[in-house]
């Protein structure tokens, strides 16, 4: 990252004595990037004091990181940093250079990023990661180092840290490699923790670890800037909260004041966007922060002779039915070595159903979700697609049928090859289609998820996190699916483009009777979300029934535990009174 010089805005002196008991004091803090003219923040003003936990809430783009980044020095490539105060660290920061950055990086701050893939050296071991922060700052003496990684590696709940401090960053899970960068970042005991989106990626009983490991360095004195979506989390661990629009702090106050009383407009409609306690009413929107994008002036799919090419399914009745289940699991086994990622798991799904399934990570959700697409063959047990046989078809015979069971992955990006435009993307699955008429098919596929046909020629690095994931619906509804397996579709996006996202997937599930197979670590969403829930732990389902039941009765301990450790935003009923 790109290291910076700031300036001061005007010629007032330097905070005196009084001003540097916080860690941090800026004033007037204003971040440009002058080769696209954004000014990404506007004259925003912080303090935050040891022990105290001060948390940015807002959209994306609001400036949120910028803020963050800017603390350490690290704004971004061509930023230009200006304020009339900022101290940090008992230093004017004004007067930084590049070697006093780097000085304050790790051993007065360190920070943690959402996407600990990025973030973590690819060719070194997790553990020589952490030593290199260990080594840097002179923290404890060599020898005693493996000691020190290993003691990290458990503080922040990694299993059999022994193990895992000799692998590479692509052998662990997301929310391992989380785990690990976290390990990182308080490794040299740093006054000040810069967390962005730090749990995002770990399911709700690592979370709630995560959050007491955090809380705890509170209490011992360690400052926190908090970047999180999570508005419940945000409750959970914030002193104080600014929310941020377009670079601005449009509120500001402590955060059960912000949560429950909020003054603003945008902090009200911001909550509203947070998927409520109770299950979704058969056909109800998820509340979404603004409206949908419009879909603009592009011809219906029933409407256009491109999508004629394409046979549009009978319209299916919602619920059992006379035809049965569109799809079957009976019985499914799998095993990696002598561990069983799935065990005797069996679950229906109807059309219009949507069948939300939750547990820990390691619990078997996405083994489970490969078994379902055919990209895993089962030890035991089988698939059947509209009552005949899908599991146990040679590839070859499973092709045909393959339009009809589609995926929603976690991370476009991932997925996507980057040098296709959208366009490409979109019209792949259209092989059908003649050449000319696949670029109008993949506008009118975008214009349903809400973007504009601008975007056809933009590559995914081009586009938001929101917008690539509307790119992946609008692909994986190309051929019209039966039933849509969506595997976190939402945990990586904010709270208003979540809203929208899952506001979009219950407006064609309603149109078309879609089933969906929706996995999460989120329980509050798959609460909101589904009509009836599988719990999974160790690759077995330990509890199933209709959303409501179980989230609100919960029979077995286990589902009871994970509950428990969900975050909630304080005073919900209050809130929701202000927000009508």
């Amino acid at each position: 990252m790109t290291e910076l010089a700031i300036t001061r805005t005007d010629s007032a002196p330097a905070p005196g004595p009084a001003a540097a008991a916080p860690l941090v004091a800026v004033e007037d803090l204003r971040v440009t990037f002058p080769a696209t003219g954004v000014e990404a923040v506007r004259g925003l003003s912080l303090l935050i004091a040891p022990g105290e936990c001060v948390a940015l809430v807002g959209e994306s783009g609001s400036g949120k990181s910028v803020t963050a980044r800017a603390l350490i020095g690290l704004a971004g490539p061509g930023a230009h940093v200006r304020a009339s105060a900022f101290r940090v660290g008992g230093g004017d920061a004004l007067t930084f250079g590049p070697r006093e950055w780097r000085r304050l990086r790790g051993r007065f701050a360190g920070l943690v990023l959402q996407d600990a893939m990025v973030s973590l050296d690819p060719l070194r071991t997790v553990g020589a990661e952490i030593a290199e922060v260990l080594a840097e700052h002179d923290v404890v003496p060599r020898p005693q180092r493996p000691r020190r990684v290993r003691a990290l590696l458990e503080a922040v709940g990694v299993p059999d840290p022994e193990v895992r401090m000799r692998q590479h960053p692509h052998q662990l899970s997301g929310g391992l490699r989380q785990r690990a960068l976290i390990a990182s970042a308080i490794a040299a005991e740093p006054e000040l923790i810069i967390a962005d989106e730090p749990t995002t990626a770990l399911d709700v009983t690592v979370q709630a670890q995560i959050l007491r490991l955090l809380a705890d360095r509170k209490a011992a004195g360690t400052a926190l800037l908090m970047i999180s979506h999570d508005l419940a989390v945000v409750a959970a661990v914030a002193d104080r909260v600014l929310v941020m629009k377009d670079g601005l702090v449009v509120e500001e106050g402590p955060a059960r004041e912000v949560l429950t009383a909020p003054r603003h407009e945008y902090t009200r409609t911001l909550l509203a966007a947070v998927p409520s306690a109770s299950p979704r009413p058969s056909g109800s929107p998820v509340p979404s922060i603004s409206p949908r994008p419009s879909a603009s002036p592009v011809p219906s799919a029933s409407s256009s002779p491109a999508a004629s090419a394409v046979p549009r399914r009978p319209q299916r009745s919602t619920g059992a039915g006379p035809r049965g289940p569109v799809l079957t699991a009976t019985g499914l086994s799998v095993a990696y070595g002598p561990r069983r990622a799935v065990d005797d798991v069996s679950f229906h799904l109807h059309a219009g159903e949507t069948l939300g399934v939750v547990g820990e990570s390691g619990s078997g959700k996405t083994t489970l979700a490969r078994l379902v697409l055919g990209l895993l063959a089962p030890d035991a047990g089988e698939v059947t697609l509209r009552g005949g046989p899908w599991s146990g078809l040679p590839e070859r015979e499973r092709r045909p049928l393959r339009p009809a069971v589609q995926v929603i992955a976690q991370n476009p990006l991932d997925s996507f090859d980057p040098r296709h435009t959208v366009g490409r993307l979109v019209a792949d699955p259209l092989s059908a289609l003649p050449r000319g008429r696949r670029g109008e098919r993949a506008a009118e596929l975008l214009g349903r998820v809400g973007l504009p046909p601008e975007l056809l020629g933009r590559r995914p690095r081009e586009l938001s996190g929101g917008q690539r994931q509307r790119v992946a619906i609008a692909r994986a509804l190309a051929l019209r699916p039966e039933v849509l397996i969506c595997d976190e579709p939402v945990s990586a996006l904010d709270v208003s483009i979540q809203a929208q996202v899952l506001d979009l997937l219950a407006e064609i599930q309603a149109e078309d009777g879609t089933a969906l197979l929706f996995i999460s670590h989120d329980l509050g969403v798959v609460r909101h979300l589904s009509h009836r829930v599988l719990v999974m732990k160790d690759g077995r389902v330990v509890e199933e029934g209709d959303a409501g039941e179980v989230f609100h009765q919960p029979r077995h301990p286990y589902t009871r535990e994970l509950l428990a450790a969900v975050p909630r935003l304080p005073e919900v009923d209050e809130r929701r009174r202000l927000t009508t």
